[in-house]
């Protein structure tokens, strides 16, 4: 399925993730996060490119570009009540294009057929949180991560002012067993008692029912949890967000043929473009309400 993206090329104007020491503040990405108020409450909206660097347009700008997704991947691409595409991913394309002044579209493939859609030229370009780890994908060219995927720590409402996660001796985190926050939590918080769970459901509910301090995981579920009905206003994040490399480093990017690094150049360059615009601050603040940094 293709979905032409909604506007002109010619349009007149451009729219707007080895030491205990693992936490990684925010000051230490790229450049330092900005803040905003959002509905009376502090957001810190990250910053992952160096606002001291300067890069000029690329001389090589495409005339289009086939982006490739897979839907149903809420809040990146998924469908509205009414059936119509939207998403953080589609409307941060939509914004590339526009600042690249090229045309776009965007084809649903299922995540398994990506790799081969690209390799046959049916689209010019992934974006679809495909990871640049994975043998079939360290061949292509990668644009910089345009969002990282920290972990968060969330502890009972009551707490979260007091909690200190550089201070987690005689302390239980609960955690999803086998996952990589429990290999984290059991490689560096020996102090601690790490509680494995099968479910990231369980670690967030032994938390809300007091069977846990504090529950160690992925920050953007998380960001959804704590307002929804289900966490009923029991937590809320403390601490910053962890990005330790090998751990919770890697974030999305978006993926181009290995003989195309004149389109990854030209997206690389809109990328820091809508952050120092202001752009991507208001797409994050539209679809992750509840920072999760």
């Amino acid at each position: 399925m293709i979905i032409g993206l909604p506007f002109s090329r010619k349009a007149g104007s451009r729219a707007r993730r080895s030491i205990v020491c693992a936490l990684v503040a925010l000051s230490c990405l790229a450049g330092l996060p900005v803040q905003a108020q959002s509905q009376q409450t502090r957001v810190h909206v990250p910053n992952f490119w160096d606002p001291k660097a300067v890069h000029d347009r690329p001389a090589s700008i495409p005339d289009k570009i086939q982006f490739l997704a897979t839907d149903n991947y809420p809040p990146f691409v998924f469908r509205d009540p009414q059936g119509r595409l939207t998403g953080f991913n589609v409307d941060l394309a939509r914004a590339l294009c526009q600042e690249l002044d090229s045309s776009c579209a965007l084809r649903i493939k299922d995540f398994e057929v990506l790799l081969p859609a690209l390799d046959e030229e049916e689209g010019d370009a992934i974006i679809s949180g495909l990871s640049r780890s994975l043998p079939s994908t360290r061949r292509l060219n990668f644009t910089d991560d345009y969002l990282k995927l920290p972990a968060r720590f969330v502890v009972p409402a009551d707490k979260a002012d007091t909690f200190d996660e550089q201070e987690l001796a005689g302390k239980t985190i609960a955690v999803e067993t086998g996952s990589r926050y429990e290999a984290f939590a059991q490689e560096f918080w020996l102090d601690a008692t790490i509680l494995g769970l099968e479910s990231e459901t369980e670690g967030r509910m032994a938390v809300k029912n007091g069977d846990a301090d504090a529950y160690f995981g992925d920050g953007l579920s998380l960001s959804f949890w704590l307002p929804s009905e289900s966490a009923g206003g029991c937590c809320a994040f403390a601490g910053g967000p962890w990005l330790e490399p090998g751990y919770f480093d890697e974030g999305m990017a978006i993926a181009t043929r290995p003989n195309d690094p004149e389109r990854a150049a030209a997206l690389n360059y809109a990328l820091r473009q809508l952050h120092e615009k202001g752009i991507f601050r208001e797409l994050y603040l539209r679809y992750f309400p509840l920072s999760f940094y």
